[in-house]
């Protein structure tokens, strides 16, 4: 929990009034901390440090109690995620079509593991389970762009496009 966030966070002073709402809200409530952790979701986009320091501190908890529960449940991310949302499909069928190949290809392009977001924000890689489309294997998606039968070279212009999309170069 100490490493250095690959992303700063950028929270406003409009995110944490909103948030000490929240907190006001369920500090009384008992089993208030998912509610507070959900709505902070929301707030943010994700569960940063600095996010669940305020919680804790908030909800008069200890933030090893917060980082519990925000790491328990999978609903929870502690990591940003970039405006555009990569999935790669690591379910069996996509697996053995090489699926394990096109994530790796998105790596190496944007300079990213799976669970990070680029320094820019303009993207986040997870890999997935079964996403019901194993006749188009290996799959990954864009937000809700849906690419079948994708192959690693494949991966920089698929990836360009969304970067023209957004008037950044090709790299």
């Amino acid at each position: 929990m100490n490493e250095k966030p690959l992303v700063p966070f950028k929270g406003t002073i409009v995110q944490e009034e909103q948030l000490k709402k929240v907190i006001a809200e369920h500090r009384e409530q008992k089993g208030g901390l998912m509610p507070v952790l959900q709505q902070a979701q929301e707030i943010y986009g994700y569960l940063p440090y600095e996010v669940q320091a305020m919680i804790a501190e908030g909800l008069g908890i200890s933030l090893s109690e917060v980082f519990g529960v925000a790491t328990f449940y999978s609903q929870f991310s502690l990591t940003p995620k970039g405006k555009n949302k990569i999935s790669v499909c690591l379910g069996t069928a996509c697996y053995v079509k090489g699926s394990d190949k096109v994530l790796e290809a998105i790596e190496s392009r944007l300079g990213i593991k799976s669970g990070e977001c680029t320094e820019d924000g303009l993207f986040s890689i997870d890999a997935c389970r079964c996403v019901g489309a194993c006749g188009l294997a290996p799959v990954m998606l864009v937000g809700e762009d849906v690419y079948g039968k994708v192959l690693p070279e494949q991966v920089p212009g698929i990836l360009n496009s969304y970067k023209e999309a957004e008037g950044g170069a090709n790299n």
